[in-house]
């Protein structure tokens, strides 16, 4: 880890992986601006997007180096909501002015007049600044700030309220947004559960028993039977059939649980607040008038 009192040269920036002041991964620095003032490093362009497609400016302010990490004071939203600012042009004072206030930061005075009156330096500069970078040669020392900016707040939707030398007239406008996205509750739990009860069933079955009748035949003569007068017995052995009972478990039906999403719309409503501006011109300002009742009812920007 590296501080001093500032970046005094570009060497290695680039290709390093930009890092917000929570850890959060940003993306790698793409170029490097240079102050016009002192050739100091004073911003950084990080690829941001799905595809590392944009470029955002990120100021050096607060910022330190650690191995081939650079972490930055400001926040991942912050970066991904700056202004658009063309990343192969000099910055002119207005979106300079502009990225002071997106940032939270004070302008200093001196550097303001310099970077001001040397765009054409300056874009020299800055070309030196990223072709140097590019070599990837080394690290050099850093600490917070470029160009003597002082950090005021961090976060996004910052604004500061002092004007541009050369703007003097301009105001940032700024509003909330509403962002709604869903999370997962647990809202309930279903459960299957096996009890055992009793039933009465009653079916028929038909059953065969044996009873006894008296035949008599009569014995007719020739049939050589003999005859004997006594006493005798005679028997027979009677069958009856009984209904026997037994049980066995057997399957009969599969019962499981099962989860179906449903989809329903809800609506959301919030409260959010923005900025109107209101111009008031005084007398034989009618006409500007106007424009400003305009520009204060305007909706937000997408």
């Amino acid at each position: 880890m590296t501080q001093g009192e500032g970046f005094t040269n570009s060497d290695g920036l680039a290709g390093m992986t930009a890092y917000d002041r929570t850890g959060e991964k940003i993306g790698s620095v793409e170029q490097v601006y240079l102050d016009d003032r002192n050739g100091r490093p004073e911003w950084v362009t990080v690829k941001t997007g799905l595809f590392g497609m944009k470029q955002s400016f990120v100021p050096l302010a607060g910022a330190r180096r650690q191995d081939d990490q650079l972490h930055v004071a400001t926040t991942k939203e912050a970066v991904k909501d700056a202004p658009r600012i063309d990343a192969d042009q000099h910055i002119e004072p207005g979106e300079e002015h502009e990225l002071y206030a997106h940032y939270g930061l004070t302008r200093p005075q001196a550097a303001a007049r310099g970077t001001a009156g040397g765009a054409a330096g300056g874009a020299a500069a800055r070309k030196r600044g990223r072709e140097g970078m590019r070599e990837h040669e080394g690290m050099a020392g850093m600490a917070g700030a470029g160009a003597g900016a002082g950090m005021v707040g961090a976060g996004a939707a910052s604004r500061s309220t002092g004007q541009d030398d050369s703007k003097s007239g301009e105001m940032i406008r700024s509003e909330e947004r509403l962002r709604v996205g869903t999370e997962e509750e647990v809202v309930g739990r279903a459960r299957l559960r096996k009890v055992v009860v009793t039933e009465d069933v009653k079916t028929s079955v038909p059953i065969s028993h044996e009873e006894v009748r008296v035949v008599r035949e009569p014995i007719r003569e020739g049939d050589g039977t003999r005859a004997s007068i006594g006493e005798a017995e005679a028997e027979v052995t009677l069958h009856a059939e009984k209904a026997v009972v037994s049980k066995e478990s057997v399957p009969v039906e599969r019962v499981r649980l099962e989860t179906e999403k449903v989809t329903e719309t809800q609506e959301i409503s919030d409260t959010v607040r923005k900025e109107q501006i209101e111009y008031d011109g005084g007398k034989g300002e009618r006409g500007v008038k106007g424009e400003g009742w305009r520009d204060r009812k305007q909706g937000p920007r997408h």
